[in-house]
């Protein structure tokens, strides 16, 4: 679910969550939200509705207050300190999907509003301005028009240009394109592509799973809870609702080093998604040593082989290296039912199991061959 990836581990962050919870009454909207956007990168937040993704993003800019957990947008911890608050809505730009633009003003008129009357800037300089960023976002023959005179995709552009009014390094876009049609959209979205280019940092709320493939990184809420990337990773043929259902699904286990997780001859009855650390694949032959086959590393799945084939385990698999090794299991019926609600999920899981058991198969004779 993402674009090419570019290296931006030694990129600094600029937003940071850590244990962020979110109320409304009695219903919790986010629930221990843990989150680290980098400087430079594009990403998009998506996830059923009602999920909780435009209210976190919301939290970010301080539209809603979050109740528990740290949230820092450049080194500024978001608290109920004003100054803090004012600080961090510079340093973010906000756009809507409703445009938000004021009917009865004209284009030019709506970009001048605030700096002319919040911040006591000269008409001439704010309209001088107002122009330079009609230009950035390639519409400055609209200046003098009414919104409703405009586009649905002209009217975003502007809420765009609007938003970069106070040049932030970030940029949050909730659900931008989502009034749009598909060739406005892209059209939408190669303008916050070229804002990345030219070093802003995107957050982008979205539905459109297209879009959620040309971006640096997907964020997946479902629940209020974001889903572990490694498990989007190994389902990456579910839809997004379809990835909500199994995540709520999914039992987390840890194993220690040296621990088998599944045994050779056993009963298959789980499937298993590799979180944190690597495991080893070991084949076990009568009167022999085992074999190891090969290791995986977190995004990667076993255990599907038994499943689909009815029988019991093929293989040993155990938690590999000095540290503990974190996976997430799915049980026998729920894996069933997985793969009956996607076809391409089956086809893919399919696929890998049928390569795995020649893999496997073609070492065992090896091993024959050499004894």
């Amino acid at each position: 679910m993402a674009a090419t990836a570019r290296d931006l581990s030694n990129a600094p962050s600029v937003i940071t969550l850590r244990g962020v919870n979110k109320w409304f009454g009695q219903f919790h909207v986010l629930s221990d939200i843990n989150l680290d956007v980098k400087e430079g990168e594009k990403i998009v937040v998506c996830g059923p509705s009602g999920s909780g993704k435009s209210t976190l993003i919301r939290c970010i800019n301080r539209l809603e207050e979050h109740q528990a957990g740290d949230l820092v947008v450049h080194g500024v911890p978001l608290t109920n300190d004003v100054k803090n608050i004012e600080m961090i809505r510079r340093e973010v730009g906000m756009v809507f999907q409703s445009f938000n633009l004021f009917p009865h003003l004209t284009i030019l008129d709506n970009l001048t509003l605030a700096p002319i009357w919040v911040k006591k800037m000269p008409k001439k300089e704010a309209e001088e301005i107002a122009m330079s960023l009609l230009t950035r976002v390639r519409i400055p023959e609209q200046a003098l028009k009414y919104p409703g005179q405009l586009s649905g995709g002209q009217q975003q552009r502007v809420a765009i240009a609007r938003a970069l009014a106070n040049d932030p390094p970030v940029l949050i876009a909730d659900e931008p394109t989502g009034n749009l049609d598909s060739k406005t959209a892209n059209a939408v979205f190669q303008l916050f592509e070229g804002l990345v280019a030219n070093g802003k940092t995107v957050v982008m709320v979205t539905h459109d799973s297209d879009l959620a493939k040309r971006v640096d990184r997907a964020v997946i809420v479902a629940d209020g809870a974001i889903v572990n990337e490694y498990v989007a990773k190994a389902l990456s043929t579910l839809s997004i609702d379809q990835l909500a259902l199994v995540t709520r699904q999914l039992e987390s286990r840890t194993y220690t080093p040296g621990a088998p997780i599944i045994s050779q001859g056993e009963t298959a009855d789980q499937f298993y998604i590799i979180t944190k650390g690597q495991v080893e694949v070991l084949l076990h032959q009568p009167n022999g040593p085992a074999i190891p086959v090969t290791t995986m590393s977190p995004g990667q799945y076993f255990g599907e082989i038994g499943l689909l084939r009815g029988g019991a385990r093929t293989a040993t698999v155990r938690a590999a290296g000095e540290a503990n090794v974190e996976v997430v299991a799915l049980d026998h019926d729920e894996f069933n039912s997985l793969i009956a609600d996607s076809e391409t999920t089956k086809l893919a899981i399919d696929r890998v199991a049928n390569q795995r058991f020649l893999e496997n198969s073609a070492v065992r004779e090896r091993e024959v061959a050499h004894a």
